[in-house]
This record gives C-alpha cells, sequence and structure tokens, in this order.
C-alpha cells in the first residue's frame, strides 16, 4: 500500500498500485509526487519506485517557464575585421611609397598599385592612395627641378647652396610617408604639409 502527499500538501491513501497508477493517468500524482510505502517511514519521490516507471510521463514543460531565446549573434572572431584590413591597406598606400629608394620611380608606382588594386574593396584606400601619389610626384618633380637648378647654377657656383635643398626634399619624402602610414594605421587623418594636386 502507497500514501502520498497530494499537490495540495495533503496526505492521501492508502492506495493500491492500480489506483496510483489512475492518480498517475490523471496527473494527480508525477514523478516529484513523494510517495510513503508501507512499512517504512521516509518519503521518496515517485521516481525512486521503479514499479511505475513506465506509468510517469516526464513533466510538461511550461511555454512561459523559459524566457524566449534571442537569435544567435555573429561571432566577430569569424568574420573578417574589414576596419582594421582597410587601415592596413590606407597604411600600405603611403609606406608602399618607400619602394622608390630600390627602384626608380617606386614611390610613385607603390602608393598607384597599392591604390588601384584595393580602391573598390576599401573606399578609404582611394583617399589615401590618391594623397600619397600627389605627395609623392610632388616630391619627384621638386626634386627633378632644384637638381636641374643645381646643375645650371654651378657654373657660376650658387647651385653648389641648393644641394642640401634637394636632399632636405628627398627626406621629407621619406619622413611624410612614415609619418601618414602610421596615422593611417591609426585611423587617424593626415594631410601632407604640401602637395600638388595631380589626381583629384
Amino acid at each position: 500500500m502507497y500514501r502520498i502527499i497530494g499537490k495540495d500538501g495533503q496526505q492521501y491513501g492508502p492506495v493500491t498500485a492500480e489506483q496510483l497508477r489512475g492518480w498517475i493517468a490523471e496527473n494527480r500524482a508525477n514523478a516529484q509526487t513523494l510517495v510513503q510505502t508501507d512499512g517504512l517511514q521516509e518519503w521518496k519521490p515517485l521516481t525512486a519506485f521503479p514499479e511505475f516507471a513506465g506509468d510517469l510521463k516526464p513533466p510538461p514543460v511550461s511555454s512561459t517557464a523559459l524566457p524566449p531565446m534571442a537569435p544567435p549573434q555573429p561571432s566577430p572572431a569569424g568574420q573578417p575585421d574589414n576596419q582594421n584590413q582597410a587601415r592596413t591597406w590606407n597604411m600600405l598606400c603611403h609606406l608602399s611609397a618607400l619602394v622608390g629608394y630600390i627602384i626608380p620611380f617606386g614611390s610613385v608606382l607603390g602608393p598607384l598599385l597599392v591604390w588601384q588594386i584595393k580602391k573598390n574593396e576599401f573606399p578609404s584606400v582611394e583617399e589615401h592612395g590618391k594623397a600619397a601619389f600627389n605627395f609623392q610626384l610632388t616630391v619627384i618633380i621638386s626634386v627633378v627641378v632644384f637638381g636641374m637648378a643645381v646643375f645650371l647654377l654651378s657654373f657660376v657656383c650658387i647651385g653648389l647652396l641648393l644641394i642640401p635643398v634637394v636632399v632636405a626634399v628627398g627626406l621629407c619624402g621619406f619622413i611624410f610617408a612614415i609619418i601618414a602610414g602610421i596615422k593611417a594605421n591609426n585611423g587617424e587623418a593626415y594631410r601632407y604639409p604640401w602637395s600638388l594636386t595631380f589626381i583629384r
């Protein structure tokens, strides 16, 4: 014989196993219902009695018991970081000008190539590529003009005084390209101190 504690906290029984199965079917008893059998003082949940295992149903899950599921958010780690990639290519627009110290006219070809390759993928590369190209072309023209002046005026000994100007202009092309590259990598706007506008 079995006794149970009902949902209202009251004790019911003694009842037979068949009667208890009927209460389970009527939902008057479930897996969490406390049961005591003859000869035992201890109350146990109905799941502790293997003879009722086939009669028990899992408790129904209330739709209001669980909070609504939020849609899964895409993992930022799984997506390419476009902002960092854009900054890297912006930096390369400026630093690629340093190739000019190895390859003739590389200071103009480097920014031009990076700009043309990546301008459709990253819109900010267009601005940085044009700025780097215009500045490096300005530096080349300045070096050529001052170089010719040094050559022509060297016959009257004045041209030798312009040699430091030619060197300074060449160094400016190197130094300002590095500064612009660092600023671009940090996401900061940078304008070259002097530059002719060949491409708008």
